[in-house]
């Protein structure tokens, strides 16, 4: 990818994402809005992005990559259980809130466009296997009783996506320290059946 074409699709994925963090719809998010706020042509818009779409897949792969790279504090950890899902947990709460409004739409877009569902439930998955190979070692380590790691690890997984979701669309009912710590807890009983 040349300098020039980065930048201008770096300018166009922060100002969509401004954009929606100032109370866009994405619905109402047209393409003239966006390339405006990027500073370039509608026209020149669509050398960058196929469409609306596109855009929002290709932001939201930005986000999730930086999600599991605080999430791998977990998947790869040799430590403390208890510490190392405290701090992924903690760090994924914050980087979800920093990024509420993206990922609140792609929830919304995914009940409705079946391409952005299969796409969304497919970053997940990623997640979720982590999880599972995680349980599985812990497992085999003696640290975590015995179960279904693939069923575990996919509720573990749905429920954080759903509580950050409600948490984010219900404008924060709980303060995220408390989220985090509950999520911890949960985590904790079901993969290691203890507090």
């Amino acid at each position: 990818m040349t300098p020039k074409r980065e930048a201008v699709q770096s300018a166009v994925l922060a100002a969509t994402e401004e954009l929606l963090t100032q109370g866009a719809s994405f619905a109402d998010l047209n393409i003239e809005k966006i390339a405006t706020r990027a500073g370039i042509s509608r026209t020149a818009f669509y050398f960058y992005f196929k469409d609306k779409r596109e855009l929002l897949v290709k932001l939201t792969e930005d986000v999730t990559t930086d999600l599991y790279e605080q999430a791998d504090v977990w998947f790869s950890g040799q430590g403390e259980p208890r510490i190392e899902i405290r701090a992924a947990l903690s760090r994924v709460a914050e980087l979800y809130a920093s990024h509420a409004a993206l990922l609140r739409v792609i929830v919304e877009v995914s009940t409705y466009e079946e391409e952005v569902a299969v796409f969304w439930r497919g970053l997940l998955s990623r997640f979720i296997d982590a999880t599972a190979s995680r349980i599985r070692a812990e497992q085999a380590a003696g640290n975590a009783p015995a179960g279904d790691p693939g069923a575990t690890a996919f509720t573990l997984v749905w429920m954080c996506e759903r509580t950050l979701y409600q948490q984010v669309v219900q404008q924060q009912p709980f303060a995220a320290v408390t989220l985090a710590e509950t999520l911890e807890s949960v985590w904790m009983r079901a993969i290691y059946g203890r507090d």
